[in-house]
């Protein structure tokens, strides 16, 4: 398998200035590829659905195990908020 550098990863190469010489206004084909960049909507759909769907899992799980002790810790939590009564 090969992997390979997209523009949105390759680096131009460094000019050094002079620390005398006037700061200059990004150029044009920089404001293109930062306005390209973030206009871009595309993300890790795949990983954030992997994410939820083990989030959920570790939630099915643990309720299935110690739901008595979940609930007797909520209720224990909110009980002096709703003056004891729940």
């Amino acid at each position: 398998m090969s992997v390979h550098r997209t523009t949105l990863h390759r680096r131009d190469r460094v000019v050094r200035q002079r620390p005398d010489a006037p700061v200059e206004a990004p150029s044009s084909s920089l404001m293109r590829r930062l306005f390209t960049r973030l206009e871009s909507d595309r993300g890790d759909v795949p990983g954030w659905v992997l994410i939820t769907l083990m989030t959920a899992g570790i939630v099915v799980a643990l309720w299935a195990v110690a739901s008595e002790q979940i609930v007797q810790i909520f209720e224990n939590a909110m009980a002096p908020f709703l003056g004891g009564s729940l």
